[in-house]
């Protein structure tokens, strides 16, 4: 059963390992779940005079963020899904900087951004429900790692709470709303 395998943050690519810390759940799915209701208060909570607003020039707005955080999840997703699947295929890493500026983010609401993250992680954990305790020791190569099926879904959780945390200490601890 998924419950009962462990992650070894050791065996977590170096670059993920900043992300993986944040997860104090014991298993995938709870973490999956747990960070996915998180990011849904944070998200609901956000005021639409602030989706705009960047506590620094050249940072990300607030919609961008969120936005980056659902490509993101799609591409460890589609990871996990090519990797349990037992495919081979090294698979390249993608720039997240450029995926920004064509999230066509300044015409998505907070709040449809919002349900639009609760679906994508509904689907993300259907994704990990059906994965064998055989395909979560899977692995393979992305961005020149090597990462299992297990270690995404702690990255997916971890990448997550890293923006969250980002969010509130350098987006809305005080921000005024945009004018």
């Amino acid at each position: 059963m998924m419950t009962d395998l462990r992650l070894d943050p050791d065996s977590v690519p170096a670059f993920y390992r900043s992300y993986v810390v944040r997860v104090k759940e014991g298993n995938a799915l709870d973490a999956l779940r747990n960070s996915g209701r998180e990011a849904q208060e944070l998200v609901r909570s956000v005021p639409a005079t602030l989706a705009d607003h960047r506590y620094s020039e050249g940072k990300w707005s607030i919609r961008e963020t969120l936005c980056h955080m659902m490509d993101a999840e799609r591409v460890f997703a589609y990871r996990a899904l090519r990797f349990a699947r037992n495919d081979p295929t090294p698979l390249p890493g993608f720039e997240q900087d450029d995926y920004a500026t064509e999230a066509n983010a300044a015409a998505r609401s907070p709040e449809r951004l919002a349900e639009e993250m609760a679906r994508l992680r509904a689907a993300t954990i259907d994704l990990y429900e059906s994965f064998t305790p055989e395909m979560l020791r899977r692995a393979g190569v992305a961005n020149n790692n090597h990462v299992t099926v297990l270690a995404i879904g702690f990255v997916i959780a971890g990448h997550d709470r890293h923006h969250l945390a980002v969010l509130r200490e350098h987006y809305l601890s005080g921000a005024a709303p945009e004018s």
